[in-house]
């Protein structure tokens, strides 16, 4: 939309523009009318900064000023363009007055001066409503309770309370327009019943003066914080009790519940996907899977309010905040900063000098407190799993079961068209320049459960939510939630992004050969190598649980066939590169690469094992491309180049030895240390090609943590974490980070140097003040090292 001044032809300013005093006077006038609030933030922004509308100077008044704008305002209602008026922030308040006059007729009455019931003190109950409620680990010293479930207040008066006589009723109010209509204001009788009332309020017990009411809210509220208020009504009009934070409290989803769309019926799983404030991230390769503990943090001083932070940052309309599905749909987008100044940027670059390197975060806590503290500036930098580890922290510090899925191999950018090509040059050499595709070693993304009321029943359960900002969908990079069940059958048509994540599990790697001119033809295509493997932490147990079977059929039945036949009916590209289907499937050549865990540093062994299955003996010529690579399958450095020949005699396998020596990839090891080899074969006889590939993770070195002393309640426990630097070569500028959720918060101890040989000590006394399971986590971070972690569970006794 373009708005345009009238024309001005009175001479400018030394700036090019006018005075802008009269613009400024009219925008406090429009700041309060009703149409300035239809416009959109791009639209008031327009009016701010149109280089015609500056050209108001002090010859132009302010009545005519104000009147233009009246003019345009009044044609941006009529021509039905205004956009309807939501509340999209909890932390604004509408503050009503204390005492409400029902007569204005003739001037505001006087107080009534006959002395009526008043209000002495309010008891929200907190400790014992928040142990019913699950909700006694959130350090926050106000009520938090679950929709759907009641909840008791004890309301003190002057005198006793007659509940035939007096008109007491109870206010709860969220954001800053309070509408019973929309759910943001919440009316109820003190022991009288309201028909078709969405919360519900019972009197419990009259005692004298005292009176407990319990109040259950609706299974589809607003997630948020109330505020509360005692209204007693007379014939003059409504007295409330005061403003008072403390009587204030919070609602969330209620997977307990089977009312809430959120609820999960296994008690075990909401244990560990809505109260486990400690988990495990899987990372490394699908070789040689590694992990790291991440403290979720969601019960932590600040996180729940930082939480609600988010979404008002976010613009997210209160109306949608009872919808888990617009939540988890908002909180994809709302955790990357790439198009809405979300909580995390990017940063794959390897510099990270002007924020926090990814791989040196220990956990969510310090980043969303971080975000809410600098109010809403984004917080430097993530990569995958750190979106993902925040989203988790997100998600169920309000109430929705989540868990974190690893997908190793995963076909990343592809824009749903289920190829990724890897190209090769006419002498088998990786071709970087052509190579644009790219495959993740693994890739982090969350699952919540819920109900879906939008799509039919069975695709229910499981929603694939991503943070990572990888493609825009309606506008804004993120992704879902989608129905992992739709995934599983090839069901791509139903909202969202199902293609986008189908490509990530489902793409073909297609190895090409390039020749001189520029022509590629196809090689091998292998339809089996992404998504190879999806894990997630077991429920009560620091293993993995391999949920692939959740998401794909076994590889070449007739059901993983029927799901690709779906998805080409849903819209997704035909493969029509696949070789036809053999009668009797012929005896075949193959290749693959084998590799024992490597640790950094050190010089080690590939072997390259060549199985024959045919009736003649095969000689191959094979082209070994070695590569440092990120995380993510990009190619940094190309740094060893190997011509091996092998003489296979039939059905038999023949072993090819690979050397490759640390100097060789030291000195061009990027974040996270991987390494990528590429083989290309050709058997003489045939022409035939052969390929494979494989990721190598190399080990880090270790960080050690203990503690000296017996963890008890109340008794100074001495944490001690080393670390010493192995290598040749000066580690500069070290940040080491020290975290256990419920004993400490994070701890940063930074080192100018650590010499080659040299070792460290951090050591940090902790005082635990509640019993039970306690996670330490430390890692290492410096340009030349990433990934280095560790983690110590203790238990805490009193």
């Amino acid at each position: 939309m373009t708005l345009h001044a009238p024309k001005n032809k009175t001479k400018k300013n030394c700036c090019g523009r006018g005075s802008p005093e009269p613009l400024l006077i009219s925008m406090r006038l429009f700041m309060s009318t009703s149409a300035w609030s239809l416009l959109t933030s791009a639209e008031h922004l327009l009016f701010y900064t149109h280089r015609e509308f500056y050209a108001f100077n002090d010859s132009y008044s302010f009545q005519q000023t104000s009147r233009h704008l009246v003019s345009i305002m009044k044609r941006l209602e009529s021509s039905g363009k205004g956009r309807v008026r939501f509340a999209k922030s909890n932390s604004d308040e509408h503050r009503p007055a204390t005492f409400e006059p029902f007569d204005t007729k003739h001037g505001t009455p006087r107080a009534p001066t006959t002395q009526g019931l008043s209000v002495l003190d309010v008891d929200m109950r907190a400790a014992e409503n928040k142990r019913a409620h699950n909700t006694i680990s959130y350090k926050n010293t106000n009520l938090i309770v679950r929709r759907n479930q009641e909840f008791f207040i004890t309301i003190r008066f002057d005198q006793p309370f007659n509940n035939q006589r007096d008109n007491v009723q109870m206010e709860f109010r969220i954001g800053n327009s309070p509408d019973e209509n929309k759910g943001t204001y919440i009316v109820l009788p003190i022991g009288k019943e309201k028909p078709d009332a969405r919360w519900r309020s019972r009197a419990v017990d009259i005692q004298g003066n005292y009176v407990t009411v319990g109040v259950t809210s609706d299974a589809s509220c607003i997630i948020g914080r109330f505020q509360t208020f005692i209204v007693v009504v007379s014939d003059f009009g409504k007295q409330r009790t005061e403003r008072n934070t403390a009587t204030d409290f919070y609602v969330l989803f209620n997977p307990w519940d089977p009312e809430d769309q959120v609820y999960i019926s296994n008690e075990n799983q909401r244990q560990e996907y809505v109260l486990n404030d400690v988990g495990i991230i899987y990372n490394g390769e699908i070789n040689n899977i590694g992990s790291r503990s991440w403290n979720f943090g969601q019960f932590e001083q600040g996180v729940l309010d930082a939480c609600l932070f988010v979404l008002d940052a976010g613009k997210v309309p209160l109306l949608y905040r009872g919808n888990a599905t617009q939540i988890v749909r908002q909180g994809s987008a709302l955790m990357n900063a790439q198009d809405d100044n979300g909580v995390l940027v990017g940063n794959w670059s390897e510099d990270y000098s002007v924020g926090t390197a990814p791989t040196a975060w220990t956990g969510s806590t310090e980043i969303l407190l971080k975000y809410a503290r600098e109010g809403g500036v984004p917080v430097c930098f993530a990569q995958c799993w750190v979106y993902a580890g925040v989203l988790n922290s997100f998600m169920r510090c309000l109430g929705i079961p989540t868990r974190l899925i690893t997908n190793y191999c995963s076909a990343h950018d592809n824009t749903g068209n289920l190829k990724t090509d890897i190209v090769l040059d006419e002498d088998g050499r990786v071709d970087r320049s052509r190579t644009r595709d790219s495959i993740w070693n693994y890739h982090c993304w969350n699952e919540v459960y819920m109900k879906r009321p939008d799509l039919p029943d069975k695709f229910s359960g499981w929603q694939v939510i991503d943070s990572t900002p990888q493609e825009t969908s309606d506008g804004l990079y993120r992704c879902g939630p989608t129905s992992v069940i739709a995934i599983k059958d090839g069901e791509l048509s139903y909202p969202f992004d199902a293609r986008f994540v189908f490509a990530e599990l489902n793409s073909d790697v297609i190895y090409r050969q390039s020749d001189k001119y520029g022509n590629t033809s196809i090689l091998r295509v292998d339809t089996a190598y992404v998504g190879r493997l999806l894990v997630t932490k077991r429920v009560n147990a620091n293993s993995y649980e391999d949920v692939t079977s959740n998401y794909k059929y076994p590889e070449g039945s007739e059901r993983d066939k029927q799901t690709m036949r779906n998805a080409e009916n849903r819209g997704a590209p035909t493969r029509d590169y696949l070789p036809q289907p053999q009668p009797q499937p012929e005896a075949r050549v193959t290749m693959d690469i084998q590799a024992d865990t490597i640790k950094m540093g050190d010089n080690f062994k590939l072997t390259l094992n060549i199985n024959n299955q045919t009736s003649r003996t095969c000689t191959i010529n094979a082209t070994i491309t070695g590569c440092v690579a990120f995380y993510t399958g990009v190619i940094s450095t190309t740094f060893k180049l190997e011509n091996k020949a092998a003489t296979v005699n039939p059905q038999n396998t023949s072993k090819l030895q690979i050397n490759v020596q640390a100097m060789e990839y030291m000195p061009y090891l990027v974040e996270q240390a991987n390494l990528l080899f590429v083989v290309n074969g050709r058997i003489q006889e045939t022409g035939q090609t052969l390929s494979a590939m494989r990721v190598i993770t190399l080990r880090p070195p270790e960080l050690t943590i203990k503690v000296n002393g017996i963890p008890r309640v109340g008794k100074d426990l001495m944490v001690l974490v080393s670390f010493r630097n192995p290598f040749t070569f000066l580690l500069t500028n070290v940040q080491l980070r020290l975290d256990a959720v419920g004993l400490l918060p994070t701890r940063i101890k930074s080192y100018n140097q650590i010499p080659p040989g040299g070792s460290v000590q951090y050591t940090e006394v902790i005082t635990p003040q509640t019993p039970g399971r306690k996670v330490l986590i430390g890692s290492l971070d410096c340009t030349a090292l990433r990934q280095v972690t560790n983690q110590l569970e203790i238990m805490v006794n009193y």
